[in-house]
């Protein structure tokens, strides 16, 4: 205790207002403080002034002028700068928050507006039971985006009355932990790796979780599609800076939401953030295997990234009639019946899919004798001013090189020019139907790239020299692990790719219930009619109709991560030392300088040759030092310069994941990486 004088000489009022719901109470209070009351200390005088008897553990005080919580209860007033003038705010910690999924569906639940957005969505992901947290984040909607729906809900006559699953129950959005049943892979699999329900033994452990029985199938199957009447609604980026405009929103990792300007119950979109998708199991990924299936469906529908019509029919076969049909239909369950226990395991070592995420795949990359492909190719040189010139030549690719000889028995030789792929763009160039498989190189070369084009005679070639410039490109040789695996990955998105037309495919009965315009984004709907579409969908069905539910998902994510736009995600920047304004696409192992006026690549920068990376805040400008005594610098034009930063630390925090680990993340590695000094 102190005298009243002393008491009188130091201290000062505080203006505290409390969030609570009993109307009858005051909701203004004025504390009598000194500088060295600690802030758990005028939380409790608080209380005992408030008098009303309810649970405050929930609640912190909120700095209203610095927008910031105080959150540390054994840091005094004076420490933390607070003195007479502040508006401090008591509310809970924990609110409601609406939530858009990658599959269009908005759950409500409540998340901490007071914990980094990090840890944030770490909560609801247990709530959502979707492992790997750290691939997603949280984005604001973009303002073209928003202006649509506004739009269109002026334009409706009737009120637009949205279905939302409401999930404010679960035990971790009270900020209790998540069932440790759903991540432990040492116990029984949660999920039917085929049809990708709920397993009948693990059923009961979503009993004290919101996600019953009923809420598990909303967030793990594919819903019918919407119709061509929404979906010509929706937004669509037309150019690569509509494009860039749909990544200016993400939320800094670092800070909390509150900090951020978010309010309760507020509609954020969640979603995958860093295309790596890591560990994926069908055991256990039921739920995160359909979100990712469901992003990739959206992004191609609405054109957000760019695919042939091939790969477009293909994609409209696999979502429409495929996973569509069985997610409705009963056949999904039927699927385990008619397999051995055996046979499952071995489809499920088929299902796996596995991205670059870790050191996994170094076990042969000590082989002294490194394999190499010899080969006649047509090679293509794009020429100006007048027709390409395709000659045969013999290739032999060796390492992460490729040289060309004029024939097979002058390759003891020097060749006619050695092409040195570390570090380029590889781009398919197939028809399968027109029987073209071509490879397209961007090389870098000092004023840019160099486009080279190769030309092989069938799909197995193809396959092979394909796989090898892939992996050439990121700095490993047909030695690695993956060599195998990526030439199997590319046979077997050719053969969905490789129908005939069938009559009794074309008057299936089924197909007078199919609307294609579902199934296919604005641009191919407007070249054909519905019914022509229809066949071509069905055509292109023949190939992918035996595929149980699970596998389908996975092979269209599969598609989806071939095309050559997959994972890039587009901001306009300004270089140092130009006068015009470029686009830098980041994705999750490399960054594209990309021409705004035509969209070509002009340089490409791999993080592996990454050195360091730093921001100068006062003029938010990002400057990165590679090998070789290459350095750039540029400033971010359509969104903050912290979004970048964020990006390519956490894609370097990613890459450092590997299966030996437990699940648990080194969070403060993440928030070193991607903090930056602000």
């Amino acid at each position: 205790m102190i005298s009243s004088n002393e008491y009188g000489s130091h201290s000062w009022e505080l203006l505290v207002t409390v969030d609570h719901q009993h109307e009858e109470v005051q909701k203004e209070f004025l504390l009598r403080v000194t500088g060295d009351l600690h802030i758990g200390g005028v939380m409790l005088k608080l209380v005992e002034q408030i008098k009303i008897s309810q649970d405050w553990s929930d609640y912190a005080l909120w700095w209203e002028q610095k927008k910031c919580w105080l959150l540390k209860t054994h840091w005094t007033l004076d420490k933390c700068g607070v003195q007479a003038d502040a508006k401090l705010f008591f509310t809970t910690q924990h609110k409601m928050l609406r939530l858009r999924l990658p599959n269009m569906k908005t759950v409500r639940l409540k998340v901490s507006f007071s914990s980094v957005v990090f840890k944030a969505v770490s909560d609801i992901c247990k709530i959502l039971n979707i492992r790997r947290s750290e691939e997603l984040s949280l984005l604001k909607q973009s303002e073209d985006a928003l202006k649509k729906k506004k739009k269109k809900d002026k334009n409706s006559k009737e009120p637009v009355t949205e279905d939302i699953l409401n999930l404010c129950n679960s035990p971790v959005s009270s900020g209790l932990s998540g069932s440790p049943g759903l991540y432990s892979k040492t116990m029984t699999p949660i999920y039917d790796p085929i049809s990708g329900t709920p397993a009948s033994s693990t059923i009961t452990w979503f009993s004290d979780s919101p996600l019953t029985e009923q809420n598990c199938s909303i967030l793990a199957f594919s819903h019918p599609n919407c119709s061509p009447e929404t979906l010509a609604e929706m937004y669509q980026p037309r150019t690569l800076a509509d494009k860039a405009k749909l990544n200016a929103g993400w939320l800094d990792s670092s800070r909390s939401l509150m900090e951020q300007g978010i309010l309760e119950d507020d509609q954020l979109l969640l979603r995958f953030k860093y295309y790596t998708f890591f560990d994926l199991n069908p055991k256990y990924d039921a739920v995160r295997i359909n979100q990712i299936y469901e992003q990739a469906r959206w992004a191609i529908l609405l054109e957000e990234i760019d695919c042939t019509e091939e790969e477009m029919l293909i994609f409209a076969a696999l979502q429409a009639y495929h996973v569509s049909k069985l997610s409705l239909s009963s056949e999904a369950q039927d699927f385990t019946c008619e397999s051995e226990v055996d046979e499952v395991e071995a489809a499920l070592s088929n299902l796996e899919v596995t991205l670059e995420g870790g050191n996994a795949s170094n076990i042969l990359e000590d082989i002294t004798d490194i394999p190499k492909l010899a080969d006649n190719l047509r090679l293509v040189r794009p020429r100006k001013l007048s027709l390409k010139a395709i000659k045969p030549y013999w290739f032999v690719f060796k390492d992460t090189s490729v040289s060309y000889f004029k024939n097979k028995e002058s390759a003891q030789g020097e060749p006619i020019e050695k092409l040195n792929l570390k570090g380029c763009e590889v781009v398919p160039d197939v028809n399968v139907a027109a029987k073209k498989f071509g490879i397209k190189l961007l090389i870098p070369v000092a004023d840019g790239m160099n486009e080279v084009y190769l030309r092989c005679e069938n799909e197995n070639q193809y396959a092979r020299w394909m796989a090898a410039c892939v992996l050439a490109s990121k700095g490993k040789t047909m030695a690695d692990s993956s060599y195998h695996p990526e030439v199997h990955k590319i046979l077997s998105f050719l053969k969905m790719k490789n129908w005939t037309m069938s009559p009794q495919a074309v008057s299936d009965p089924e197909s007078i219930d199919m609307k294609p315009e579902c199934f296919i984004s604005l641009r191919y709907t407007k070249k054909y009619k519905s019914k022509q579409l229809a066949a071509r969908i069905l055509e292109a069905h023949q190939n992918v109709s035996q595929m149980p539910l699970v596998e389908a998902k996975l092979r269209f994510i599969q598609a989806w991560q071939s095309l050559p736009e997959f994972g890039l995600s587009y901001y306009i920047v300004r270089f140092k030392g130009s006068k015009k304004d470029d686009v830098l696409g980041v994705s999750y192992n490399r960054l594209i300088r990309i021409d705004i006026a035509t969209g070509d690549p002009i340089t490409t920068w791999r993080f592996s040759n990454m050195k360091q990376w730093n921001v100068n805040w006062e003029i938010r400008q990002v400057a990165i030092e590679f090998d070789q005594n290459v350095s750039i610098a540029f400033t971010c034009l359509s969104a903050d310069c912290k979004i970048i930063h964020e990006y390519i630390g956490g894609y370097i925090f990613l890459s450092t994941r590997s299966k030996d680990q437990n699940e648990t993340l080194d969070e403060d590695l993440f928030h070193k990486l991607t903090g930056g000094q602000e």
